[in-house]
């Protein structure tokens, strides 16, 4: 994550040197004035400001009224701009460099372009250029903050997390801002990058500083000057590692060369260098700060944290959507265009509010709901396009690693609402300046002693094989995977699932529903839906033995929490962790009855395992003999203590939820849904998948990528600083561009324009129509 403010009060005023690639513009170009908004009929001027009062107390509620009666406008605050509010408005404009440019240069004048209104400061590299001139330097940061290279920090920022917590947590009460959220991402992103200890105080308060102060403040101005000191030492440590390098990243950075063979100069990694370090800090302290407060307030969504640390996982891109810390950017239109039917002028500013994308609608249903289990891969807090934060998987780890230690250290923690501090405007960031809190006291861990093994979880990819395939029933597949080697797999509890990537890109969760004990198979079963969008009747067709799949997990978000007895419900599919969870009952020998129903009995998987395993334990409702379960009468039947867990279809959920919510029983109630997230994923038929060659112009590699397996898994063996993050096609982080061949495009990102051109492509989902690819990579 990134915002421009920090460094661009970043720096000497000293005159930098062109960059990489850089086409400088003509002196015409670069002092023509930029045109003022005017009102025309066509063209009328809305009362928009992002930095008004009524946008700091409820910037979602703000835009949303914007999005329904003028989407796309113009206003006159600020010396005027074309303000958006939708998601697609602001992915085209994002995505579309040529058009929409982030330099500086193209809006004239000075101070940088990319917020609204402009601030002072040097240019931040590569944030305030366009491509190419800013590609040279996403190629001089990438290879540090891949997500193979962010594992490697794991045992790092765990240590740091809990040597911080240690210094609070023995007195009951804290600052999360001062004392947790900005001294340890400001610790990590220093020490990782080579800065000694004695400077990560001096250097963590001035950054939050400058987010947090007024424009023109004595708090503005103590920042400027803490952010002067850490343009010096930037300098020294570059100067440093230059003589004598270690193993950090300003080392790598200070070693690194132009394609003209000439190292970067130190103005270069200045601007560089203090981009990272005010990406790493600020925002992942505001993300962070906002889920904590969010967690006091809505007790329910902490206790579902505690039980199901996993969640974690999904929930993080949920925080980040709704949460985000950079909440709105600007480019300047480089030639006459429209934007959702609005024209635009050259010289006209534009604003791209992330906060308004991540809480439209059309993409996110309910988007005011904060939702743990919701699939928010497409949220635009990171950004998208050329300038997606390149921080990203730092920014997640560091946020998990210390919302996981506060839930597992504190967690009975409760914010102090009276003490509350926001920051003074959220039109560009978002966040809060004191969030003080009291918790009960506990215990110290000491960083060292307590190993290097993270406190999050960093459960990786995997790929397995099919061992066996079962036809379950007619409709109904079971999957027995294992791992290609033999080897022992890692453990699950009933309620968990495994994330399968499949071979054409898709993502789908299946329940675990064999037993624990194997520790050599996992067991899933999957219902064939022709109707769906695909994901069911590609596994189908894929099913034999041999067959490789990516995967994920196991993650848990429907644990099986200790209760005197139990009521299960399954509706069809959702037998699957039912069943794992009555065989741990059993093994328990804790009292439960279960509940099966389904259309038929013919479509009902795995009843005589039910059966044998339930015995009289077990009531078999098939619909088309039985009617629909009565749900008042079964939770009628229980005790005031019994755990009732449901997994189905929707309406049944629905139902269950409508029952225990007016007869008190809403707390006892535990269920999965089956939610795809799919809605918007690109159909195909996954039959037509075939085995190409994809051959890599920069390393000369020529790889296969047979049927039944993804282009990046093939790619991650021979490339280990590509760049992906959602793998879903949705973030743009893994677009590549395309030299040669014809590219089967199952991303939900590109144009059709682009699509027909086929100049680039995401390779986390994307194959090939002809025998042949050729890559830029």
């Amino acid at each position: 994550m990134s915002d421009p403010h920090p460094v661009a009060r970043l720096g000497n005023t000293a005159q930098r040197p062109a960059p990489v690639e850089h086409v400088p513009m003509t002196e015409q170009q670069r002092t023509a004035p930029v045109a003022a908004p005017t009102a025309t009929e066509d063209r009328p001027v809305a009362p928009f400001d992002h930095h008004s009062a009524e946008c700091n107390t409820d910037p979602v509620g703000y835009y949303r009224e914007f999005r329904q009666t003028c989407p796309v406008g113009r206003t006159d605050a600020h010396g005027g701009f074309v303000y958006t509010t939708r998601y697609a408005d602001v992915v085209r404009i994002a995505r579309d460099d040529d058009t929409f440019s982030s330099a500086r240069a193209t809006a004239g004048g000075d101070g940088t372009a990319i917020v609204i209104p402009r601030g002072p400061g040097l240019e931040q590299y590569p944030i305030e250029l366009d491509p190419p001139a800013a590609t040279g330097y996403r190629d001089l940061i990438n290879p540090l903050l891949t997500q193979d290279a962010v594992a490697e920090l794991a045992a790092m920022v765990a240590r740091h997390t809990t040597r911080v917590v240690d210094a609070f947590i023995a007195e009951g009460s804290v600052d999360f801002v001062r004392d947790l959220t900005n001294p340890l991402p400001a610790a990590v992103t220093l020490d990782w990058l080579g800065f000694p200890e004695s400077d990560w105080a001096k250097l963590a308060g001035p950054i939050h500083d400058i987010f947090a102060a007024l424009p023109g403040s004595e708090r503005a101005v103590r920042g400027a000057a803490g952010l002067a000191y850490l343009d010096q030492r930037i300098r020294e440590l570059i100067v440093e590692r230059r003589a004598a390098p270690t193993g950090d990243a300003v080392s790598y950075l200070a070693a690194q060369r132009r394609p003209d063979g000439e190292l970067f100069d130190a103005d270069e990694l200045v601007s560089v260098i203090g981009l990272l370090i005010a990406g790493g800090v600020d925002t992942t302290t505001s993300l962070t700060g906002s889920t904590l407060v969010h967690l006091s307030r809505h007790p329910e969504d902490r206790q579902r944290l505690i039980d199901s640390p996993d969640l974690l996982l999904t929930a993080t891109d949920e925080f980040l959507r709704v949460f985000a810390p950079s909440q709105s950017m600007a480019r300047t239109v480089r030639t006459d265009t429209e934007v959702g039917g609005c024209p635009v002028t050259a010289g006209e500013r534009v604003l791209i509010p992330w906060v308004a994308a991540n809480h439209d609608p059309a993409v996110f249903p309910d988007p005011e709901q904060l939702r743990l289990d919701r699939d928010a891969a497409r949220h635009l807090s990171f950004g998208i396009g050329s300038h997606r934060c390149a921080g990203a998987h730092l920014a997640r780890l560091m946020f998990r690693e210390m919302i996981t230690q506060v839930l597992t250290r504190l967690p009975d923690f409760r914010v102090v609402e009276e003490g509350l501090v926001a920051y003074p405007t959220r039109g560009n960031q978002s966040g809060w300046d004191a969030i003080p809190a009291v918790f009960t006291p506990g215990p110290r861990r000491d960083a060292d002693a307590a190993g290097t093994r993270p406190t999050a979880s960093l459960t990786g990819d995997r790929e397995l094989v099919m061992a066996a395939t079962t036809t379950a029933t007619d409709d109904v597949l079971e999957v027995r995977l294992a791992d290609p080697t033999g080897a022992e797999l890692p453990p699950w509890a009933p309620g968990a699932h495994l994330e399968v990537r499949l071979p054409s890109g898709r993502v789908r969760q299946y329940s675990l529903c064999g037993d624990p004990d194997d520790t050599r198979h996992y067991r899933i079963a999957a219902l064939r839906e022709p109707a769906g969008r695909g994901g069911s009747v590609e596994l189908h067709a894929l099913a034999r033995a041999g067959v490789t799949l990516a995967v994920r997990g196991p993650r848990n978000h429907f644990p099986l929490v200790d209760a005197p007895d139990y009521l299960f419900l399954a509706g069809g599919i959702g037998i699957t962790p039912i069943l794992a969870m009555a065989r741990e009952a059993d093994r328990r020998g804790v009292p439960f009855r279960l509940v099966y129903g389904g259309r038929s009995r013919a479509s009902m998987a795995f009843v005589d395992e039910v059966t044998a395993l339930a015995g009289d334990r077990v009531t078999l409702l098939p619909q088309d003999e039985a009617g629909l379960p009565d749900l008042g009468a079964l939770l009628d039947s229980t005790g005031p203590d019994t755990a009732v867990y449901c997994c189905g279809p929707t309406g049944m959920i629905d139902a269950l939820e409508r029952v225990c919510a007016a007869t008190g029983r809403s707390e006892r109630l535990h269920v999965e849904r089956f939610t795809a997230g799919d809605d918007l994923e690109v159909a195909f038929d996954p039959a037509a998948n075939t085995e190409f060659e994809v051959h890599l112009a920069r390393t000369g590699a020529t790889l296969r990528v047979p049927r039944d397996r993804r282009m990046i898994d093939v790619l991650r063996e021979v490339v280990p600083g590509l760049t992906y993050d959602c793998e879903k096609g949705y973030c743009g982080a893994c677009e590549t561009r395309v030299l040669a061949g014809t590219p089967e495009h199952r991303d939900s990102l590109l144009t059709e324009q682009e699509r027909t051109a086929g100049r680039s492509m995401m390779i986390c989902v994307g194959r090939c129509r002809s025998e042949r690819l050729v890559l830029d990579l």
